[in-house]
């Protein structure tokens, strides 16, 4: 299927007035590569001077919310027109059950994706000017479906109720009801064979089985046969009322006891996985003792506000996402980052220009909602608000990937609607074998019903959600946030990895290593003019030579710059005394109308390079003023972590860097690479990656940052250090909390893992039911069928669930 969605340029980039602009260009390229998207174009909007972008995509491959990720990393947003909202709710306890919320809420118009879990998340994707939130809530009302209120769902509290169907008799309804059809078939068949007894008295007891055994499915076959769906429920209930028919009531209520209790034993076993990732909810304080008005108070956390100071204690959680500014300690990370060893740290040396740029600061100084403070009392100035934590985004976003679903649960979902008619059919067709066969109407029926029972895909319904949803739980636990059950398949396929330099293989925080003014320049000079243009950018590079550049000035005060004006992955042109000043790569020289660089200087910038150091030129009023040498270290956890990668069946691995090729060169060799592409510009590296992906298919890893881009056009995109970068959690496909390269194997691992076992329970539900049904055929009864078909459904669970239990076998430190 194919749905187009049009979207107002006009408010997707307000600050481009042609359609025809790079932006656009750039804007609808990256969309055009993107798996799913069958079309990408600009039309005018009739008579009115906007534009409007035209998306055709598959929405089984590509989500409406993916596409708005794909958009903001491009530096722009989708149009308010599309809702996009993600629900709690009580009332889903099982995937077939999710099934039928999601079909009906798919009818309502306007709606263009929509997708209930049985995790008890709810998301859809809606045109605003055709529907509501009230219309969606008003339908998941009608459906019993009620959502959770946002004041009973804060970041410590989630409602553990929701695993299973609620009831009289409260969660635990379900099984309940299980346990008495079960006591009431023990009843009756004692009566019936051991017991003399009048006739009535057993048949009363199977009465009891059923109407216990059958009381959740009779209410799932009737709101499916309502939407016009046939579900395992209802071919569940099609055989036993065949078998009461045949007065085989026995086997009728054993039916409907072991269908009920496996539903109930799938639920309890789910259960564990959806409570491993709400756990994550509960890691953070309830309350929080913050310093105001000169006094200390204790608040709730959801009252504190960017600016608070909050005072944590050793051995106490922290209540907020914020940094160090009195005090030392070593913290536990591990509940966000999956980080097994306590990080130190330190105060900011100067809290107001912190808090002016908290992204900018160091690992050492910055700390998350949820982690353990060691045995320093430290204060923290708070910078995210509860709902906005790097805590909160995580148990959001992995709420929401519960509802993403992975190919093969796509497919499997077709397959059933494919063979739940079919099986239907088989059972038509049976009931009609006596006209064939020499034998009474009554075991044609039999037959029939037992195949009924044998066909049924309990197992295959249930088999790739429950793997998909043990993964991602074990996955969050250890700091790896999979944005969806695709991506954690996608992973694992893969056997090619390209990785960003800066930041990703190396420290990302380089050193000025030399400063080499030109003849007849002194290196004050050079520095001062150095330091007040770099100090106006974000860059790394930018930041080190401020920094450093900083020190070596020491008491001299550099000049006042502005109109900082940066020429993306080249450098950047500003003004200092009315005069120009250029700094970047020698090759931002002698191009676009710029004199070459003096001879002296270009040699200083051959030099360096040949020593791997990064080199940025410094011009100002048109005079060289020389050369800064810089050297990023790289990373520790880098070579053991590609080895690990390359052990694991990673044939191929490519950095790709916007650095000069001796430079890549360099680094490549000290973290154990073979391949190294240089000189690349944020283009070139989604040229690159496009490149790649036309012989194999392949992951970018990068910082989320200024590597979104080639993140996007990539397989998978994976983003390191995601927990202090917001625009890395948006932008991934696969996100490791920690600012560390040996989780990247755990994460591969874990998705091989995952795929092992999705097909380890789809080879043991189809081939149960590939038994099962000649068997039926030839004669096996509806109790062993019945046995049999329940059995597989509990293993393929059972089996999923041993994911939480997975071990990370890659040293993680």
């Amino acid at each position: 299927m194919t749905t187009t969605v049009r979207i107002d340029l006009s408010i997707v980039l307000p600050e481009i007035p042609d359609a025809a602009d790079a932006c656009v260009e750039r804007l609808t390229d990256g969309l055009r590569v993107q798996r799913g998207v069958e079309g990408v174009h600009i039309h005018a909007d009739g008579g009115n001077s906007s534009h409007q972008l035209c998306i055709h995509y598959d929405p089984d491959t590509l989500s409406l919310e993916r596409i708005d990720e794909l958009v903001n990393a491009a530096g722009a947003s989708l149009t308010l027109q599309f809702g996009h909202l993600v629900w709690r709710v009580k009332g889903l306890g099982h995937p077939r059950r999710a099934r039928t919320v999601t079909a009906q809420l798919l009818t309502l118009p306007g709606v263009l994706e929509a997708e209930a879990s049985d995790a008890g998340m709810v998301r859809v994707e809606f045109d605003r000017t055709q529907t509501s939130e009230s219309d969606i809530r008003e339908t998941l009302t009608r459906l019993r479906v009620r959502r959770v209120p946002e004041a009973d769902e804060p970041a410590h509290q989630h409602d553990n109720g929701n695993h299973q169907h609620g009831g009289i008799l409260g969660k635990n309804t379900e099984l309940i009801f299980a346990l008495i059809s079960g006591s009431f078939l023990a009843v009756g068949f004692a009566m019936e064979k051991l017991l003399p007894s009048p006739s009535w008295l057993p048949l009363a007891c199977y009465f009891g089985g059923y109407f216990f055994g059958g009381f959740y499915t009779v209410r799932e076959a009737v709101q499916n046969l309502k939407l016009k769906r046939f579900e395992i429920d209802t071919l569940m209930l099609v055989a036993a009322a065949g078998a009461a028919a045949l007065g085989a009531w026995a086997e009728g209520a054993l039916l409907l006891f072991l269908f009920s209790l496996g539903h109930s034993l799938e639920h309890y076993a789910m259960g564990r996985a959806k409570r491993a990732i709400e756990s994550l909810a509960q890691l953070a304080p309830e309350t929080a003792r913050v310093r105001r008005e000169g006094e200390i108070r204790e608040i709730n956390v959801e009252a504190l506000t960017p600016g608070d100071v909050v005072l944590v204690q050793p051995n106490e959680r922290l209540p907020a996402d914020g940094f160090v500014i009195a005090g030392e300690t070593s913290i536990n990370q591990a509940p966000v980052t999956g980080e097994s060893v306590p990080v130190d740290k330190y105060p900011v040396t100067d809290p107001a220009r912190a808090q002016a740029r908290p992204d900018l600061l160091d690992s050492v100084h910055r700390v998350f909602s949820g982690t353990i403070n060691g045995t320093g009392a430290i204060e923290v100035l708070v910078t995210k608000r509860a709902s906005e934590s790097a805590l909160a985004r995580v148990v959001k976003m992995v709420s929401e990937a519960e509802t993403r679903k992975s190919p093969t649960q796509r497919f499997t979902e077709r397959f059933e609607r494919i063979f739940v008619p079919a099986v239907l059919a088989t059972v038509v067709l049976l009931l009609f074998a006596w006209v064939v066969l020499d034998e009474p109407f009554r075991d044609s029926f039999y037959r029939a019903m037992a195949v009924l029972v044998a066909a049924s895909p309990c197992a295959l319904a249930i088999a790739t959600p429950s793997a998909i949803l043990s993964g991602i739980a074990r996955a969050a636990r250890s700091g790896v946030l999979f944005k969806g059950g695709a991506p954690l398949e996608m992973l694992g396929s893969l056997d090619a990895l390209a990785f960003d330099k800066t930041g990703t293989l190396t420290e990302g925080r380089p050193r000025i290593t030399d400063i080499v003014a030109a003849p007849g320049v002194e290196e004050n000079e050079l520095m001062a003019i150095a330091v007040a243009v770099e100090a106006l950018s974000d860059h790394p590079l930018a930041r080190a030579i401020a920094r450093d550049g900083a020190d070596h000035l020491g008491e001299i005060a550099p000049p006042v710059a502005t109109g900082l004006r940066s020429l993306t992955g080249s450098g950047v042109i500003a003004q200092v005394d009315g005069e120009t000043v250029e700094i970047g790569k020698a090759e931002m020289f002698g191009n676009d109308g710029r004199p070459p660089l003096v001879a002296p200087v270009a040699a200083t910038v051959e030099r360096l390079r040949t020593q791997g150091q990064t080199t940025m030129v410094v011009r100002h009023a048109g005079r060289d003023l020389g050369v800064i040498g810089l050297m990023d270290t790289p990373r520790a956890s880098a070579r053991p972590a590609l080895e690990r990668l390359r052990s694991i069946g990673i044939t191929r691995m490519i950095m790709i860097s916007g650095d000069n090729q001796r430079v890549a060169d360099a680094v490549a060799k000290q973290v154990g690479l073979d391949e190294a592409w240089g000189d690349l510009m944020p283009e070139d590296k989604v040229a690159a990656i496009n490149k790649l992906r036309e012989t194999t298919e392949v992951a970018m890893v990068g910082d989320g940052v200024n590597d979104a881009p080639a993140m996007a056009h990539a397989s998978v995109g994976i983003a390191m250090g995601a927990a202090g970068s917001d625009v890395a959690l948006e932008t991934a496909d696969v996100a490791l909390m920690a600012d560390n390269l040996a989780h990247l194997p755990f994460a591969v691992e874990l998705s091989r893992h995952t795929r092992k076992v999705i097909r380890q329970n789809l080879f043991i539900s189809l081939g149960v039911v590939t038994l099962l049904v000649p068997a039926t055929i030839l004669g096996l009864g509806i109790g062993p069928a019945v046995i049999a078909h329940e059995g597989s459904t509990l293993v393929v669970v059972i089996n999923a669930l041993r994911l939480l239990a997975y071990r990370d076998r890659s040293n993680q430190e």
